[in-house]
């Protein structure tokens, strides 16, 4: 069936021995490495969650992260990924949202749950760490060693088996419930563009909290071995890429230009590297055939996709990367591909009407991949799933080939170093300052993030700002990469004849200031 669980024992049945996990302490081969899910299973067992049950997940990549999600898939429970980087009330809403009835948390964040806001989740925290607290660690894998190995639980195909936290439209996060065919469906789509092998090593460096980790979906079903590495830097994915012979990687243009730029760059043996997958913010034509000429023996492939559609609807494939290369043609490297099988795309007027090749309008999609509704937002999900289609709020257009090219984004999101930001959220936090009367975020490009937040302020009368002074406003209460460090400060907003704050103006102003 359609399901993770069969999924994970049909990998440790066809590829028993061969590698699944490689690390310094804890390599394992596929059969080994499905007994760790397996008493993983148990010991949240122990700890009182059932099938059925949500549990958050706090942590930095790692062997630990994956098997303690993946063991939700083998019991019928529910993993939560969370952002590590969200302020402790943010953290605390989605607990609360979710129900969950446990949190997995690892040394390098364990001590956020000393902060008010979390508190009361104290006595219902497991603590692991493979990149904090030894004695953390040592605890943890005491645990599952001396846990029995549990049974995979019968999971239906549609019954839930991820549940993912995406901005909304008020800038509060929304729960994504993905069920087991919504997973699994895009891991076979996947299958037909990137043609994964068992003798695929993939390394995880993007932050494995965030949807896009789900690309690894039909490496895990192709038996491919995985490396994690708990943070980015361009020297540990230079170095792991050499060490452990990676042959797949999924990076975002930040981590891609940063890796690039790497001073030693041309040190590094990077001839097992034969895929690399990007996407999740903007890349300029300039910086993919940069990426082209230092990988030249690398397939390039961008994707496109939201969390709502587990994750992704489109990739520009490695083929389309080398015509546009071949025939000089700018415009289809500014392309995020085609629709993969089974996924339908439409462009739709404000009026719902389908438009024509090359109308811009709103990109709505349907497939076996894309989510039913949100967790507890009635009124949001009837406005974005609407008659089996689900709309993204994206604006784009279709050319006639069926490239999709994306002209905007959701209702002023800012997507700043692979990390999406909601202008609204923003705005509310700084709006708590007594000295602002009006502000608006906007996102301006950025040759290293792809966009950085700038704040245009009105201060209120007889007040004065400084950026300084509204940075440490924003601290601790929202995370760090949504505080805007560029600031200009005005007398008044641009306005439309109803009041409306014009961003495009803001953009086009201010759309080039560092």
């Amino acid at each position: 069936m359609f399901t993770l669980t069969s999924m994970l024992t049909r990998t440790a049945r066809l590829h028993a021995a061969r590698p699944a996990i490689i690390d310094a302490e804890n390599s394992l081969n596929w059969t080994q490495f499905v007994n760790r899910i397996s008493r993983a299973a148990s010991v949240l067992q122990s700890k009182g969650v059932h099938r059925g049950d949500r549990y958050g997940v706090i942590a930095l990549n790692s062997l630990q992260y994956t098997e303690l999600i993946c063991a939700g898939y083998w019991m019928g429970a529910v993993p939560v990924p969370i952002n590590h980087r969200f302020a402790p009330p943010e953290i605390a809403y989605v607990l609360d949202d979710a129900a969950c009835s446990l949190v997995i948390v690892d040394g390098t964040n364990c001590e956020l749950f000393g902060e008010a806001a979390l508190k009361r989740w104290a006595d219902n925290v497991l603590p692991i760490s493979a990149t904090g607290s030894e004695t953390l660690q040592a605890s943890y894998e005491a645990l599952v060693d001396g846990a029995s190995p549990s049974e995979p639980q019968d999971a239906m195909p549609d019954d839930e088996a991820l549940l993912l936290y995406t901005g909304g439209t008020t800038g509060r996060a929304k729960g994504v419930p993905l069920s087991h065919l919504n997973i699994t469906a895009n891991a076979m789509q996947l299958g037909f563009e990137l043609g994964p092998r068992n003798d695929d090593v993939y390394l995880h460096v993007a932050p494995m909290f965030h949807s896009a980790d789900l690309l690894a979906t039909p490496y895990f079903i192709s038996g491919a071995a995985h490396v994690y590495l708990p943070k980015f830097s361009p020297a540990a994915v230079l170095e792991t890429i050499q060490a452990c012979g990676i042959t797949v990687i999924l990076m975002t243009p930040t981590m891609l230009v940063m890796t690039m730029q790497a001073a030693d760059f041309a040190n590094y043996d990077l001839s097992s590297l034969k895929q690399i997958i990007y996407g999740s913010s903007p890349i300029s034509v300039e910086r993919i055939k940069e990426m082209l000429a230092r990988f030249p023996s690398v397939d390039a492939i961008q994707a496109y996709g939201l969390t709502e559609t587990s994750p992704i609807l489109t990739m520009l494939s490695m083929n389309d990367h080398q015509q546009a290369l071949d025939a000089n043609d700018d415009l289809l490297l500014k392309s995020v591909g085609r629709s993969l099988p089974g996924v339908d795309i439409k462009i739709v007027s404000a009026e719902g009407n389908e438009l024509g090749n090359g109308e811009a309008g709103e990109i709505v999609v349907r497939g076996p991949n894309v989510a039913k509704a949100y967790l507890n937002r009635p009124d949001a999900t009837a406005e974005a799933f609407k008659s089996g289609w689900f709309h993204t709020g994206d604006i784009g257009r279709l050319d006639t080939g069926g490239y999709l090219f994306l002209l905007d984004r959701k209702k002023d999101m800012i997507i700043t170093g692979g990390e999406m930001v909601f202008s609204s959220e923003v705005e509310a936090v700084l709006h708590q300052n007594p000295k602002v009367h009006e502000c608006a975020v906007i996102g301006v490009p950025d040759d290293t993030y792809g966009e950085a937040l700038l704040g245009a302020v009105v201060p209120s009368p007889g007040e004065t700002l400084c950026k300084e002074e509204l940075i440490a406003h924003c601290r601790g209460k929202i995370g760090g990469y949504k505080i805007p460090r560029r600031y200009v400060f005005l007398d008044e907003l641009p306005k439309s004849a109803i009041d409306k704050v014009l961003k495009t103006e803001l953009r086009r102003v201010y759309g080039g200031k560092s």
